[in-house]
């Protein structure tokens, strides 16, 4: 090696000794200073000295804002994947429970002497994608047969169409253990409109909508009830390959209870007695005056008195244990009847109990017999106006809750 490249390493190993002195150098001048500037308290133009345009809402809304952040490091709160829908209970007005008012919201049988004042539920809510324009299928599939105001409505989608028959049988046997009425309908992709699921019939579906219905005359739907019908619904779709949405159980079952309640404070019948003073009023003359009034006898042994499409108005019935039958009518005779009208099946109540009480009176006429009421006294004109007033007040109160007297909704509630 020559004496210039000894002295070239040389020099090199000075420069870099010298490099690394300087920088230590620095960085113990760096150190001083900081804990300088750490040890000593500095002034905070923004933390320390208050601004004289500040005003004291101001003050306390930045300490409200700081406690806040503070806060938010201890209590964590989880991020929300997606919220549930909310099956919304109807909003109601109570009203006093007294003689002359009544009404509240859905079904059960009770007599005249209960008046429940009437709820009043906010329409219900049109289904909507999310794109937030009106589902017009799903509004049709409501209007056509079922109604959320009274239904629990399962939503079923199957990727091939399933036979009708065979969507009946699949759950029958789940299905029968349910106590209330259920409604099946499906979209035809040919017509393009809901219609009845047939058991005979040769129609397939996609789209298929199962109704449970929340109350009638024995009451609200039970949890139970509403159990079966969750199980049997998603197996029925797993089944037919498809998937189901069914609706919230709790607020179900609370929109039944409330329902239930209203239809038991306008669920009344008012009977009209025509009685004999002695005589038996024989079958022969009670059948030719009924069916001169256009009443005819039903299935269930009553003369029933029908509007034009074949609405019941009201009926007659025999006090006496025997019912009206067209080969009994010459022989039997009895000592009392009742004209029957039954209040939230029937529209225009007010009108058909006028015409009901006209009739009754010509059957104590032309029978030679009395018009009471169900305490044995005479049933004047003066006294069958209260219950006229009455019978319009619960009808209206239907009305409101929008399910009119005599219509679909009421005849399936109080059937």
């Amino acid at each position: 090696m020559t004496d210039l490249q000894m002295g070239l390493i040389g020099l090199g190993g000075t420069a870099v000794i010298g490099v690394l002195a300087y920088n230590k150098w620095q960085e113990h001048k760096h150190r001083k200073l900081a804990e300088q500037l750490l040890n000593g308290r500095q002034t905070d133009v923004l933390l320390d000295e208050p601004r004289s345009e500040e005003t004291a809402d101001e003050r306390a809304d930045s300490d409200a804002r700081v406690a806040a952040t503070a806060r938010s490091g201890d209590d964590r709160v989880e991020p929300l994947l997606r919220q549930e829908p909310v099956f919304a209970a109807p909003a109601a007005d109570r009203l006093a429970r007294t003689e002359e008012s009544a009404v509240a919201s859905p079904p059960a049988f009770l007599s005249s002497s209960d008046a429940v004042a009437p709820r009043r539920s906010a329409p219900a809510e049109s289904v909507r994608p999310a794109d937030g324009r009106t589902d017009a299928r799903e509004i049709a599939a409501t209007l056509y047969r079922l109604s959320p105001l009274i239904d629990y409505i399962a939503a079923i989608e199957v990727s091939e169409p399933a036979a009708a028959y065979r969507i009946h049988d699949l759950q029958r046997v789940a299905l029968e253990r349910v106590g209330k009425p259920l409604n099946w309908i499906g979209y035809n992709e040919t017509s393009r409109e809901w219609e009845a699921i047939l058991e005979d019939s040769d129609n397939a579906y996609q789209h298929i909508r199962v109704g449970l219905q929340l109350v009638d005359r024995k009451g609200p739907v039970r949890d139970g009830d509403l159990s079966v019908f969750h199980v049997a619904i998603n197996d029925l779709a797993t089944e037919l390959m498809g998937v189901a949405e069914l609706p919230l159980r709790d607020p179900a079952l609370q929109a039944a209870a409330q329902l239930d309640e209203f239809c038991a404070g306008v669920d009344i019948q008012i009977g009209v007695n025509v009685i004999s003073q002695g005589q038996v009023f024989p079958g022969t003359k009670l059948r030719a005056l009924a069916e001169s009034a256009g009443m005819v006898i039903d299935a269930d042994g009553r003369f029933a008195r029908c509007d034009d499409d074949g609405n019941v108005l009201y009926v007659l019935i025999n006090q006496e244990t025997q019912g009206f039958s067209a080969e009994s009518m010459r022989t039997m005779s009895t000592h009392g009847m009742t004209f029957l009208l039954d209040v939230p099946r029937v529209a225009n109540g007010d009108r058909v109990l006028t015409q009901m009480v006209d009739l009754a009176r010509r059957f104590a006429d032309a029978l030679n017999g009395a018009l009471v009421d169900d305490n044995r006294r005479p049933l004047s004109e003066r006294a069958i106006e209260p219950i006229r007033r009455q019978v319009v007040q619960y009808q209206t109160a239907m009305a409101h809750r929008q399910l009119p007297s005599g219509g679909p909704l009421a005849q399936r509630l109080f059937s």
